[in-house]
Parts: C-alpha cells; sequence; structure tokens
C-alpha cells in the first residue's frame, strides 16, 4: 500500500520532469499576511505574483500540501493504489 508520502511524491516527481518548479507549500496559518486566516488554497504563497509585486524565476511551479482534515491523507493513500 502507498503512504500519501508516496503519493505526494509521485505527484511532485511528475510535474517537476515536465519542467515545473517544485516549491514549498504554504503554511494552513499564512505567515506574515494579515489578509488571510487560513489557506483554503495551495495557491496563497502566489498572491504577491498574481498581485504584480514580486517576480519569480518560473512560470510553472508545483507544489503539494499535507491534508489538513484529519484522517485524510490516510484516505488518499487507501485510495489511491
Amino acid at each position: 500500500m502507498k503512504t500519501a508520502d508516496d503519493v505526494r511524491s509521485a505527484f511532485l516527481r511528475y510535474f517537476e520532469d515536465r519542467g515545473h518548479r517544485v516549491v514549498p507549500s504554504s503554511p494552513l496559518v499564512p505567515q506574515n499576511d494579515p489578509t488571510l486566516l487560513f489557506a483554503n488554497a495551495g495557491m496563497n504563497q502566489f498572491k504577491d505574483v498574481f498581485l504584480g509585486k514580486e517576480k519569480r524565476d518560473y512560470t510553472r511551479a508545483a507544489s503539494s500540501r499535507s491534508a489538513s482534515a484529519p484522517g485524510a491523507s490516510t484516505t488518499i493513500s487507501r485510495t489511491s493504489g
């Protein structure tokens, strides 16, 4: 049976092999941003890029955040194999 870490690694490797930059995911509770209470999507780390306040040296990115729901990572590993 694959673990959640196995599935996450395979996901990231798939996109990295196709030219995406693997970047750290944003934390569940955003740091240094009083406009966000919690991370409800995996795009929070790109907010300043979308607003034109920041530039990155890549145009395609992939990240993976651990599931925040109790038991969700166990369910993912059980149903993905």
